[in-house]
């Protein structure tokens, strides 16, 4: 068993609303979640691209064990309206506190980075924005509509809030600028969210992934899941009928990872074995596409998975008329 050791200042105050709780010790990572440390030119490249920009991505704020993978094909999720959260949850490494006005040059800024790097799909998340009337809603659809002007060809993702006490206008507002996957993570089962994500509830998140489809049926819908938080098989197993019955088209599972030792502790780690078994009974649920393994996250492969996944749709579609 291993500890990890966060004496800094600035570690302390990243997450203030934790201070008080008890440490807790972090397994020792199996094998199979060990990743090489960042570093090459490609990585070297698009963090210039990023620092440049004055841009923040989700790669850096939540401690992503793929970034030197990620960065170094050039691949970058952004997250917009600042790096400061207004939720505490127990899972999550972005800092918690007072954000700052929003930056109306940050939607400019992300479109001419996506150019520089070149990218044929980019995924766009943010911090949660409990302040903002709107939940920052018209700010993310602003980056949207600043990236199709700048590369019309980019197809686009986005990871959003779940716009919990916020009028429907304002899911509606993102919904209808369009952009070709709408992603909102569940995160967990419903006997945790009071543990794991106390700001949220499970459905109402559930609900913003069903209107998305009421809204635009074209629309691809994904959503994402952690496990080894303690949750059952059975559990699992209920919210992936849960999102199918809402329509999602996609769904992540990934191993959750303890950021520091007063974030939720890890229950156990889910062997790669237990994945292709989560995988199997996802598609068989009728998911067009599914990923899970332990180091699959949100945005990880997402170009790749948007072309498999749109594939997918088109053999489906195709095998309807054939039907007919």
């Amino acid at each position: 068993m291993a500890t990890i050791i966060d004496t800094t200042l600035a570690g302390a105050l990243r997450h203030p609303e934790k201070r008080e709780r008890p440490e807790t010790p972090v397994l020792r990572k199996p094998d199979w979640l060990r990743v090489r440390a960042p570093g090459s030119p490609g990585y070297q490249a698009t963090r210039a691209i990023v620092k440049a920009g004055g841009l923040t991505t989700v790669c850096e704020e939540a401690a992503c064990p793929n970034i030197g993978e990620c960065w170094s094909q050039s691949h970058a999720t952004m997250m917009i309206m600042g790096e400061i959260c207004t939720r505490a949850c127990a899972f999550c490494n972005v800092a918690t506190g007072i954000p700052t006005a929003l930056d109306p040059t940050e939607p400019a800024r992300v479109a001419d980075a996506v150019r520089q790097m070149g990218l044929k799909h980019v995924v766009i998340t943010s911090v949660d924005r409990d302040d903002l009337d709107d939940g920052g809603a018209a700010h993310f659809a602003a980056v949207v509509r600043a990236i199709r002007a700048e590369t019309p060809s980019t197809t686009i993702e986005i990871l959003t809030p779940d716009f919990l006490r916020k009028p429907s206008s304002a899911a509606e507002t993102i919904i209808d600028a369009r952009p070709d996957v709408f992603n909102h993570n569940l995160e967990t089962t419903p006997r945790l969210y009071l543990k794991i994500r106390p700001g949220a509830r499970y459905y109402h998140s559930l609900r913003l992934l069903e209107r998305v489809k009421e809204r635009d049926p074209g629309q691809f819908t994904k959503s994402g899941l952690m496990v080894g938080l303690g949750e059952t098989k059975e559990e699992v197993m209920q919210v992936m009928d849960d999102m199918r019955s809402a329509g999602v088209d996609f769904l992540t599972i990934g191993q959750y990872l303890q950021p520091t030792r007063r974030h939720a502790a890890i229950d156990r780690y889910v062997t790669p074995d237990e994945f292709k078994a989560y995988e199997a009974i996802a598609r068989a649920k009728g998911f067009l596409m599914v990923s899970a393994s332990p180091l699959t996250r949100s945005s990880h492969h997402a170009g790749e998975d948007f072309a498999r996944l749109r594939a997918a749709r088109e053999a489906q579609v195709a095998a309807t008329i054939a039907a007919e």
